[in-house]
């Protein structure tokens, strides 16, 4: 395990206030120096093969569920999430994952047989799938440690070195060192880096192989633009408004229950939160009393022992653009059901409490309707007509995940296959990126690229075509000379194989045999 640029006497809390004395910048030959060594690595880990890096991906689980409660102690002081939801979406999450990359990612990126076509007959193809080379994963403050995690350990598996830029509001220091010290071995292929947006900034100059980022749009962009000029793929996780659509046949309270949790998990630090509740108006009072009803029970703390619901903001920066759009929503005329209203806390290290919040009467001019909040606040809209309904959600530049609720599964696939959307869970919120076999990633301004599922591991290789010819000395058909007699036999091969029956099977072989006869004369002997 190398880490860079870190200082380990440095307390850093999550209000992010890390200054640069705080946190060494990585400077332009520590970067140079940093891709030098990743890259002799990658070089080395590409000769092992994925069973043996199963092998050690293994041991790096056992070490993660054995420290299960150091490492959500250390998420929970960082972010300031409730205890439980460190421990099923931060600790849980990465243990499934890696129990599919250890049953299903072998199968994923092995040699692949592929059909060859009959005008190729006599010969076979395949695909290679190769490591990369070095992977560049920048990690998000939200969930700092499953998103880091689950991408290092597929990127490892596909037999690429590893660097990651940890974030500066939730640095995790030393806290993926110990973990991967439980292999030596894949150790040596990652290296941390610790720092801010210039620190990713100098490693992206020395051309990783590959560039994976989850955060925000705007910076999204600037990565994508440093990459662009080098050529460096990028795979883009970004925002999300992501909107529940409830229709009237929905069991009610099971429903209000799930989007509720959709809309508060992690206080609604989540790129796949339900910001908008679409709600079928022959259900809007009794659904959103009951919405009402079951926000007004939710326990807010952070530092609990497993018994509070809702943590805090994790940075002040964007508790302040949740505060903004709750206050502008209300001076354009919403109506704040429940919460609206910052908590007071003692902790110094904490920024502060969002109350859950439900907001109605709102409008298209509100930025709470056309923004991402990024915190615990569900917009509630009624609607008529599901045609309507989908185009307001289509409209937006986003386009992350979504969820349907209603008993008429064809109605909810319906929905689904018309939503512009990376994923939709139907009767059920948040839950396509808990199953680690479906890829995940959106669309439009969310970004683009899969992580998760075979579509997520094959991002992380490089295919490489193979056909194989037997050696002989037949000259192909396609090889030179070119004749006018060989363009007339092309041509009725070309007929037959668009034939169909037993003309196009004699048609092959008459003028397929003609052609292998031609191709073995002179141009002075045809």
């Amino acid at each position: 395990m190398n880490s860079v640029a870190m200082n380990a006497s440095t307390k850093v809390n999550r209000s992010n206030k890390c200054s640069q004395s705080e946190f060494d910048e990585l400077q332009e030959d520590a970067a140079y120096e940093l891709l030098v060594a990743s890259r002799k690595i990658a070089r080395q880990l590409r000769e092992s093969n994925v069973a043996e890096r199963i092998v050690e991906i293994k041991k790096i689980r056992q070490r993660i569920y054995q420290q299960r409660e150091q490492i959500i102690g250390a998420v929970v002081t960082a972010t300031g999430k409730s205890r439980t939801d460190a421990l099923v979406s931060e600790v849980m999450g990465v243990l499934d994952y890696i129990d599919w990359l250890v049953s299903h990612g072998a199968k994923a990126i092995k040699d692949e047989r592929v059909s060859t076509p009959l005008a190729l007959l006599g010969k076979s193809s395949k695909v290679y799938y190769e490591p990369l080379g070095v992977v560049f994963i920048i990690a998000p403050w939200n969930y700092p440690f499953h998103i880091t995690m689950t991408t290092m350990l597929a990127a490892l598996l596909a037999g690429n070195a590893v660097i990651i830029k940890s974030s500066e509001v939730t640095p995790l220091q030393n806290v993926f060192e110990k973990i991967l010290a439980a292999s030596p071995w894949l150790s040596q292929c990652v290296s941390v880096v610790y720092g801010s947006g210039e620190t990713a900034r100098r490693v992206i100059a020395q051309r990783p192989d590959k560039i994976i980022f989850t955060g925000s749009a705007r910076t999204g962009k600037k990565i994508l633009a440093q990459a662009a000029e080098l050529l460096i793929p990028v795979d883009l996780e970004l925002g999300g408004k992501d909107a529940a659509i409830i229709f009237d046949d929905v069991n009610i309270k099971r429903t209000a229950a799930g989007v509720l949790w959709g809309g508060m998990t992690n206080a609604g630090q989540s790129c796949t939160s339900v910001e908008i509740a679409y709600i079928q108006r022959t259900i809007w009072d009794e659904f959103v009393g009951e919405l009402v009803s079951q926000c007004q029970s939710l326990v807010v703390n952070s530092g609990d022992l497993g018994d509070a619901d809702v943590g805090a903001m994790t940075a002040d920066f964007q508790l302040a653009i949740v505060k903004k759009q709750i206050d502008d929503a209300v001076a354009k005329g919403a109506e704040v059901l429940v919460g609206g209203t910052t908590l007071a806390t003692e902790h110094d290290a904490c920024p502060g409490y969002v109350c859950p919040t439900l907001i109605t009467n709102v409008t298209q001019d509100m930025s709470v309707i056309r923004e991402e909040t990024f915190g615990p606040v569900i917009a509630l809209v009624p609607f008529d007509n599901q045609n309507d309904v989908v185009a307001k959600i289509n409209v937006s530049e986003f386009g992350l995940s979504a969820s349907v609720w209603s008993k008429d599964l064809s109605r909810a696939d319906n929905v689904a296959r018309a939503l512009e959307v990376g994923a939709v869970s139907i009767n059920n919120v948040m839950l396509t990126e808990g199953n680690p076999a479906l890829p995940f990633g959106g669309c439009k301004q969310s970004g683009f690229g899969r992580v998760k599922g075979v579509e997520g591991l094959r991002a992380l290789v490089r295919s490489k075509a193979i056909i194989v010819d037997k050696q002989t000395s037949k000259i192909e058909a396609n090889w030179y000379p070119y004749t006018r007699l060989k363009y007339r036999i092309f041509d009725q091969f070309i007929k037959a194989l668009s034939s169909r029956g037993w003309r196009k099977w004699f048609g092959f072989a008459r003028h397929g045999l003609q052609l292998e006869s031609v191709a073995q004369k002179r141009r002075d002997e045809i």
